[in-house]
C-alpha cells in the first residue's frame, strides 16, 4: 500500500501537538511549582533583593564585615531569608525553630554551602549524608568512649606542660599574642591522638605550613560561599581560584596521607607479630591507640571497608573539627578570663582547692571536679560559639512556626546570634558563668544553646573538646594570672567556618607563685 503526503500529514501533526501539549504542561508545572516555592520564600522577613541576582551584591563582603552582615538578619524576627541568585538561604536564630531543623531525623543533609568544604574533607562524618553518614557515624560513635577518651588525657597534659614552659618566658607583664602558643598546643594533641604522630609544631615557633594551610581554605571557603559567582565549578576553575585552593588543600592531603601509610605499615607489622610477643604486649603497659589506629582496626575487623582515601577523610574531618575549634575556644576563655578578675579569682580558688600547691597531671577524676571552669568555658562558648553557623539542606516541604519552607532550600542556624536571646539569656553580653548552674539552666530552652550542634548531627567529638579544652586552662591557669590586653569593643571577631579574633589574642600573663616545676632547668 502506498502512502501519499497528504495521508501521513494528519499523524505528523498529531506527534508535534501532542509533543507541544506535553512540554507546555511541563514547562506550566515547572514554572507554576517555581512560583509557589518563590511566593513560599518571599512571605518570610529579610532585606529586599534585586531581580534575578537577588542579595547577592551586598553578600559579596570580606569575613569580617559579612560576618556581621549575616548575623544583622536575625533583626528580622527568629526566621529570616535572603536570595544568592535563585537560590533561598532561611536564617534561624531562635531556640523553637533551631530545634524543629536540628531534632528531625529527617532533615540531616547539610547545606549547599558544606560542598564547598568537599575538596578538602571529601565525604567524611562532617559533610556526608545519608547512608554514608549512618554507617561512618555508627562506626565512628564507639571511637569516641569516654573509656578511649581518658588514655588521650595523657596527651593533653603532656602538650599543656610543654606549653607552660613556653608562656612562662612571657610571664612578665607585657602583652603578648597567646593565640599561636595554643595554636600549637592543640595542633601538637590533635596530631598524637588523631594519627598517632608528632610534629612537635611547639618546638618549631616559626609559621607552620598546615596550620597556615588550614585558616587559607576556611578563608577561600567562607568566600566561595558568600560570593554567589564563585558558586559554579566553572567560573570558580576559570578565575584561578580552584588552583589555588587544590594546591593549599594538596598540602593537607599528602601530610594525612604519609601518616596513614605509615601507620596502616605499622599496624600491619604488629598484628603480624608471633603469639608470644603478643603475649608480652598483652603483659607490658597498655599502648594508647590514636584516632587512625582505631579506624585501621575497624577495617581489618571487617566492620568497615575503608581504604587509605576513606580514612584520610575522617581523619582530616576529624583535625580540622578537633583542632581549629578547640583553639578558639581556649582562646576565647582566656581572654574572657582576663577581662574579669574577679571570675578568674574563682577559678583560681577551685584550682586550689583541687590541686593546693601540686604540679601533678590532671585526671579525668579532676576534670569531673572543675565545675566552675566548665562553666567557664561554656559561657565563653555562648558568648563565642566555636562554629558560629550550622547549615542544613531541606529536602521536603517543613514548617517551621508560621512558616512555610520549601523544598530544596538552604537552612542556616546563626548560633552566634541565637546564644544571645534575651528570653533565654538575661543580659546576653555580659560574661557570666553562674549562667551554667544547675538551677540556672534547669528551664532553658534546650535548643538555646548549642556550641556542639545538637540531635542526631550533633558534634562527636565535644567529650573530646571539653576534655581537652578544661585540662590546658587548668595548667595555664594554675600557673598564671591573665589580663586581657583589649576589651570587647577593640577585638575584631572573625566568623568564617570557625569563630577567631582576627588580629590575635593579646594577654599579660604574671606567675601566680612559685612552682616546683619553675626550679627545673
Amino acid at each position: 500500500m502506498n502512502w501519499t503526503l497528504e495521508q501521513t500529514r494528519p499523524t505528523t501533526d498529531a506527534l508535534i501537538y501532542f509533543f507541544f501539549t506535553l512540554l507546555l504542561g511541563l514547562l506550566s508545572h515547572w514554572f507554576i511549582k517555581r512560583q509557589k516555592r518563590i511566593w513560599a520564600i518571599n512571605k518570610l522577613p529579610g532585606p529586599r533583593g534585586l531581580p534575578i541576582i537577588g542579595n547577592a551584591l551586598e553578600m559579596a563582603l570580606e569575613s569580617k564585615e559579612l560576618f556581621e552582615k549575616l548575623n544583622s538578619f536575625g533583626d528580622y524576627g527568629d526566621i529570616s531569608k535572603i536570595w544568592l541568585g535563585n537560590q533561598p538561604v532561611v536564617f534561624i536564630s531562635g531556640a523553637q525553630a533551631t530545634e524543629a531543623v536540628l531534632s528531625s531525623s529527617r532533615l540531616l543533609e547539610k547545606n549547599f554551602a558544606y560542598y564547598f568544604l568537599h575538596p578538602w574533607l571529601g565525604a567524611g562524618l562532617l559533610t556526608s549524608s545519608g547512608q554514608k553518614w549512618h554507617s561512618r557515624r555508627k562506626l565512628l560513635t564507639p571511637a569516641f568512649h569516654f573509656k578511649i577518651l581518658e588514655d588521650f588525657v595523657e596527651v593533653f597534659n603532656a602538650e599543656s606542660l610543654k606549653m607552660v614552659a613556653k608562656l612562662r618566658a612571657r610571664a612578665d607583664g607585657e602583652p603578648f599574642n597567646a593565640f599561636p602558643y595554643v595554636t600549637r598546643c592543640t595542633l601538637d594533641i590533635i596530631c598524637e591522638t588523631a594519627m598517632g604522630t608528632s610534629i612537635n609544631a611547639q618546638d618549631d615557633e616559626g609559621d607552620n605550613t598546615y596550620v597556615n594551610a588550614i585558616y587559607k581554605i576556611g578563608y577561600m571557603t567562607q568566600q566561595r560561599v558568600a560570593n554567589a559567582w564563585q558558586h559554579s565549578d566553572l567560573l570558580y576553575w576559570l578565575s584561578g581560584y580552584a588552583k589555588e585552593r587544590d594546591s593549599v588543600i594538596k598540602i593537607t592531603h599528602d601530610f594525612s596521607l604519609k601518616t596513614i601509610r605509615e601507620r596502616r605499615k605499622l599496624f600491619q607489622e604488629r598484628t603480624e607479630k608471633s603469639g608470644q610477643e603478643k603475649e608480652e604486649e598483652s603483659n607490658g603497659p597498655k599502648k594508647r591507640l590514636a584516632f587512625l589506629d582505631l579506624l585501621l582496626e575497624y577495617s581489618k575487623k571487617g566492620e568497615a571497608n575503608l581504604s587509605d582515601e576513606d580514612i584520610r577523610e575522617e581523619v582530616d574531618t576529624f583535625m580540622f573539627e578537633g583542632h581549629d575549634t578547640t583553639t578558639a575556644a581556649i582562646n576565647w576563655s582566656l581572654f574572657l578570663l582576663g577581662l574579669h578578675p574577679e571570675v578568674q579569682s574563682k577559678v583560681h580558688e577551685e584550682l586550689d582547692s583541687v590541686f593546693g600547691d601540686s604540679d601533678r597531671p590532671v585526671t579525668t577524676e579532676d576534670l569531673r571536679n572543675l565545675k566552675y571552669l566548665e562553666n567557664c568555658i561554656k559561657e565563653a562558648l555562648r558568648i563565642f560559639p566555636s562554629v558560629p553557623f550550622f547549615g542544613r539542606e531541606v529536602r521536603e516541604d517543613i514548617v517551621i512556626g508560621d512558616f512555610h519552607i520549601p523544598a530544596d532550600t538552604s537552612v542556616t542556624i546563626l548560633t552566634y546570634r541565637l546564644h544571645r536571646d534575651p528570653k533565654y539569656f538575661q543580659n546576653p553580653e555580659v560574661f557570666d558563668p553562674d549562667r551554667f548552674l544547675p538551677e540556672n539552666s534547669r528551664d532553658r530552652h534546650p535548643f538555646a544553646y548549642v556550641p556542639f550542634s545538637a540531635g542526631p548531627r550533633n558534634c562527636i567529638g565535644q567529650k573530646f573538646a571539653m576534655m581537652e579544652e578544661k585540662v590546658i586552662l587548668s595548667h595555664v591557669l594554675r600557673n598564671f594570672r591573665v589580663e586581657s590586653q583589649e576589651t570587647r569593643g577593640q577585638v575584631e571577631v572573625l566568623g568564617e567556618l570557625i569563630l577567631r579574633p582576627a588580629k590575635g589574642n593579646h594577654l599579660k600573663l604574671y606567675p601566680r607563685s612559685k612552682r616546683p616545676s619553675e626550679t627545673l632547668s
